[in-house]
């Protein structure tokens, strides 16, 4: 199969595929990711609701005495983060027999959590205090714990949504010209574009028009995913079963 088909069949999936329509709705929660660390980065500090390994290494960084950098702005997040992945674990276990079912409750769950911090934005405004950077902090870094939980859980190959490090080394240590089985560039390929893309909208949303306007985004964006995870629910298709 060659990359391009490849990466038609991420975006298209044929019928019959085993995770049928999963596959589009990841890239988007990959590009959905993108937007919310860029504003998270550039509005907040060092610190991102999505990627709680650079947390953890500015949490190091903090405690060291590195200037510009919070600890417990850190910490923040990767608690916000875990007690999102907990109820994601646990609606994982209520819809644990449809994959649909479960991207459902998921992204509606996200999608409250970050409506809620899209109030807070619009009513505060900018530039943003202390308390507003908290109250915007906690809300994201919970649904980006949710978002991870479930799509762990989904299981769908190549596409976690918020980590790339082992698919960034699956294209380059799995490439068919060394010997390997083949990197799947079409798959991973797409998922690097979605989450560099998304980044760069965030960005430029945040330093051009305001953070709410990259909340706004990311709000559509879960959105439109929970609406089709809604309507796939009903069938009983085979990619719908774990």
């Amino acid at each position: 199969m060659s990359v391009l088909e490849e990466a038609v069949r991420t975006l298209r999936p044929p019928p019959g595929d085993r995770h049928g329509p999963l596959m589009p709705l990841m890239i988007a929660l990959t590009f959905l990711t993108g937007v919310v660390d860029a504003a998270s980065y550039l509005e907040f500090g060092h610190v991102f609701v999505a990627n709680m390994t650079g947390n953890l290494v500015f949490l190091g960084f903090a405690l060291a005495g590195a200037a510009g950098l919070s600890a417990i702005t850190s910490l923040v997040a990767l608690g916000s983060f875990l007690v999102g992945a907990l109820v994601s674990g646990y609606l994982g276990a209520r819809h644990a027999e449809h994959r649909g079912r479960l991207l459902r409750a998921a992204s509606i769950t996200q999608f409250t959590l970050i409506l809620a911090a899209l109030i807070v934005a619009l009513a505060v405004g900018e530039p943003l205090s202390s308390g507003t950077r908290y109250a915007l902090l906690v809300p994201l870094a919970l649904a980006m714990g949710v978002q991870n939980a479930a799509a762990q859980r989904l299981a769908v190959p190549e596409l976690t949504t918020t980590v790339l490090t082992r698919t960034l080394t699956g294209l380059a240590s799995e490439a068919g010209f060394i010997g390997g089985p083949g990197s799947k560039f079409g798959r991973r390929g797409i998922a690097v574009a979605a989450m560099l893309l998304g980044a760069v909208a965030g960005a430029l949303l945040v330093l051009k028009v305001s953070i709410a306007a990259a909340l706004a985004v990311a709000a559509a964006i879960v959105l439109a995913v929970a609406l089709v995870a809604h309507a796939l629910s009903r069938t009983d298709a085979p990619w719908a079963k774990p």
